[in-house]
């Protein structure tokens, strides 16, 4: 997925690969980095007295899942929804400018990975997102 992150007013465009066990980001022109082979865990440790937990926050319901052919524009990290630049049955082309996710201080511009019309818009203004959350469906 390619997204534009503006950073102290400068864009710059990168690119995010999904691949097992996360994201991993990469370099135009440079080869994917192999993934580290994964680490033994270590030795378990006896655990605390257990402490009351505080109660969880309201989550929103999830999304219902996409009609067959449809596209999921998902987050691709946890953040806060900035701004909504669509509504469904808006006609979208590749690359235009979907949401606008704010996390750690700066703002990405997620943006339509193909050409095609808005089917549902699963966040508003002011949401907080995880990753992998259902932004935007394509059909």
């Amino acid at each position: 997925m390619k997204y534009v992150a503006t950073l102290n007013g400068k864009k710059y465009e990168v690119e995010i690969e999904k691949v097992s066990g996360g994201y991993q980001s990469f370099t135009r022109g440079a080869a994917a980095p192999v993934a580290p082979a994964p680490v033994a865990a270590p030795a378990p440790v006896a655990a605390p007295a257990p402490v009351a937990a505080p109660a969880p926050a309201a989550a929103p319901a999830p999304a219902a899942a996409p009609a067959a052919g449809a596209t999921t524009v998902n987050s691709p990290m946890p953040g806060n929804i900035l701004d909504v630049k669509v509504a469904a049955g808006t006609a979208v082309k590749a690359g235009q400018v979907l949401v606008v996710l704010e996390a750690m201080k700066m703002e990405n511009e997620i943006v339509a990975p193909v050409d095609g019309t808005v089917d549902s818009v699963n966040v508003k203004k002011g949401d907080i997102v995880e990753t992998d959350a259902v932004l935007v469906v394509l059909k």
